[in-house]
């Protein structure tokens, strides 16, 4: 089939008419391909058919009969309302039972005397006198000679998720239509002998039995979404990730990038200034950069590591290489907060270098872009606001962005963009379970640093009820006594109409007549970049006790003698965020603590994430565990925004798969780098890169 027929509107489909079209869209179909891919999310085995003189009540099943009887009931509610129940008797031969829908008259137009039905639903007693066999709603089925017949009944059924203006029985009947019309007309992109090799069922065969099965021995499979139809899509999503990824990356290596070699005393200085060596897992991850510099191949490489175990230092590290060689370099941020915080550190570490460097943040008015343009400046640290096109460079050779996740492919392209192929260095101190990191930076060299420098003790984790105040102010008080001092975080910044959380301005308040001997400082995202700067600065200097914050703490912040958190309405933060704010204490000596305060209600969710982030301090666990409560769907939610989307994405965790996917990927694209021999393919891993970036160039 002509895959425009498939990019076809929705709306051309029988059945499908303006309104029905905007509930569609409502769902994310729009295209009849849409509608393929709008899988069920669960299936119900409708196919065994009961005698209805053994129909136990409160057993969910299916029979068979013929009408004896249809009537229309008025009766009385509760409140003096007049009520209509449709009452449809049906009888097999062995007994009978009454089908019932309240207030849907319109259904006595649907059936006749005579009629064979099939029914199915949850059957019940009917509390009369004279107790008989009731099924409240059934979904039904008339049976005739047409092609609609058995779609709802007398099989296995799918069950998709519906939105108001249209019911699951006219989704059901629509989607049969579709899958009917034009399943078998599927042309398959995958190349065969791939899908020989693999043993991939058909693509037009397993949308088809992903909607409407078969054979109802593939219900558990169904289910569970392991079936081989559903590991098909799955390793399409897969396959074209990894296409695309290993486009992105061929592209930049085929590309002649800078050979950084100098004699390295720029960055022999800085080393010599550090009160500290560098851990093992350091030095490993700077050779491996510093070899990946040297090559005339422009670098990609990933920095995974944990809070607190120094990338910040390595990233630098980089940055003097890529400076005494004579280029420009860039760090990306993003957040305020986080770019300032590096601006700090950096201009604090490189004090005595004799480097040039400029902060540049959407609120920071005070931009010498002339400076950057010519050369003057070595390094700029900030925000999106360094994309601006008025941002120019005179030499740009090296590239970091911090927190990747948060950022996109597209995003990470148009920084690199500014230079001629320089280097680019990705750090992030989210922890990404191995599938994921495997997937979403397959177009990346990983480094890990997993190793924390010595001295650092994990901060204790307690939780607390709203209602534990002493110890949690007991706790507090001992540890700003002793000349340590505090983070207490709330989840919003003012109180609103809409929520009954409890703020930091407010917080700051209360707190400061409870404890009116120590000093208070106030940090939240909509201060002015100087006002955050100056409240920092004050908090590093020991000059502010106790600081009342946001989230806008989560990364960055690096104040040793910051012994106490207290995380307020803990309930509703996630886990990565919690395990991100955690890493703000523990960095000194001694021990610490973070306390985290709930008020109920708290979700059954919420309790697992509070339960693991108390449990355990090891990232990459509290990783696995937040991807298994999350998701993969959502684990980076709308943040990742540079991929595409992920269409049946459950079985993310399956680490066979993805390799085989990237294994395959990888041969394919080492044979036929543009996939000139498989047109389809090429098409379809084009579309579904649509709008995040064009990876084949036309003509």
């Amino acid at each position: 089939m002509d895959s425009r027929v498939l990019d076809s509107p929705v709306q051309d489909i029988k059945g499908i008419g303006p309104q029905r079209a905007r509930a569609f869209e409502k769902i994310g179909i729009k295209s009849i391909r849409d509608a393929f891919y709008y899988l069920p999310f669960r299936y119900e085995d409708r196919t065994s058919l009961s005698n209805i003189s053994s129909l136990v009540p409160g057993d969910h099943l299916t029979v068979r009969g013929r009408i004896i009887s249809s009537d229309i009931r008025y009766f009385k509610d509760r409140r003096g309302g007049r009520l209509r129940r449709f009452e449809l008797t049906v009888g097999d031969g062995s007994g009978s039972l009454r089908a019932v829908w309240f207030n849907q008259p319109y259904l006595s137009r649907l059936f006749r005397v005579g009629q064979e039905v099939i029914l199915s639903g949850r059957l019940q007693t009917d509390g009369r006198p004279a107790p008989g066999l009731e099924m409240p709603h059934p979904e039904f089925e008339v049976i005739s000679d047409g092609r609609d017949s058995f779609i709802h009944v007398g099989r296995v059924v799918p069950v998709y998720r519906v939105t108001e203006g249209i019911t699951q029985r006219q989704f059901r009947k629509i989607m049969f239509e579709i899958v009917g019309s034009f399943a078998s007309e599927v042309v398959d992109p995958m190349p065969p002998e791939l899908i020989s090799k693999l043993d991939l069922s058909g693509l037009g065969e397993s949308l088809a039995e992903l909607h409407f099965p078969s054979d109802r021995a593939f219900l558990g499979p169904l289910n569970s979404k392991s079936s081989r139809y559903h590991r098909r899509l799955y390793f399409d999503d897969l396959f074209y990730l990894e296409l695309g990824m290993g486009k992105i990356k061929k592209n930049s290596t085929d590309s002649k990038g800078i050979s950084f070699v100098c004699r390295g005393g720029l960055k022999n200085r800085f080393l010599d200034t550090l009160p500290y060596r560098l851990t093992g897992a350091q030095q490993k991850v700077v050779g491996e950069i510093m070899s990946d510099m040297s090559k005339s191949v422009p670098m990609q490489r990933l920095i995974q590591g944990d809070v607190g175990c120094g990338k910040t230092v390595v990233a630098f590290i980089a940055v003097l290489n890529a400076i005494e060689c004579g280029y420009q370099a860039v760090l990306m941020a993003p957040t305020e907060v986080l770019a300032e915080q590096h601006f700090l550190t950096i201009r604090e570490l490189s004090a005595e270098l004799g480097i040039e460097i400029e902060l540049l943040t959407g609120s920071n008015k005070k931009r010498r872009l002339d400076l950057i343009e010519s050369g003057t400046i070595d390094l700029v640290i900030g925000t999106h606001a360094l994309l601006q096109e008025s941002v120019r460079f005179r030499r740009l050779g090296f590239v970091v962005i911090d927190e990747q996740h948060k950022f996109g492919v597209r995003q990470r392209a148009l920084l690199r963009g500014k230079g001629v192929n320089p280097d680019v260095l990705v750090m992030t101190a989210t922890p990404i379970p191995r599938s994921l990191a495997l997937t979403i930076f397959a177009d990346l060299d990983c480094s890990v640093i997993d190793e924390l420098p010595p001295g650092r003790t994990p901060a204790r984790t307690l939780l607390f009820e709203s209602g534990q105040k002493t110890e949690i102010f007991g706790i507090l008080k001992d540890e700003v006594a002793m000349g340590r001092q505090a983070y207490i975080v709330y989840p919003a910044i003012e109180e609103s109409e809409d929520t009954d959380l409890k703020t930091a301005v407010k917080g700051k308040e209360i707190f400061e007549k409870i404890f009116p001997e120590y000093t208070f400082g106030l940090l939240h995202g909509k201060m002015p970049a100087s006002e955050k700067e100056h409240v920092m600065a004050l908090f590093k200097k020991k000059e502010i006790d106790i600081l009342i914050s946001t989230t806008v703490i989560e990364v960055g912040l690096d104040v040793p003698n910051a012994s106490v958190m207290i995380v307020v309405h803990a309930e509703r933060f996630g886990l990565a965020q919690l395990h991100q704010l955690r890493g703000r204490i523990g960095r000194g000596p001694g021990s610490s603590f973070c306390l985290l305060v709930i008020y109920e209600p708290v979700g059954e969710d919420a309790r697992r994430r509070l339960e693991i982030i108390v449990k355990s301090s090891d990232g990459f666990r509290i990783a696995e565990e937040d991807l298994d409560i999350r998701g993969p769907g959502d684990f980076f939610g709308a943040r990742q925004a540079g991929l595409p989307d992920m269409r049946v994405v459950d079985m993310l965790k399956d680490i066979e798969m993805i390799k085989t996917a990237r294994k395959e990927a990888e041969a394919l694209m080492e044979r036929d780098p543009e996939l000139r021999r498989s047109p389809l393919l090429r098409q379809s891993v084009s579309a579904f890169w649509s709008g995040k970036t064009e990876l084949f160039k036309t003509g």
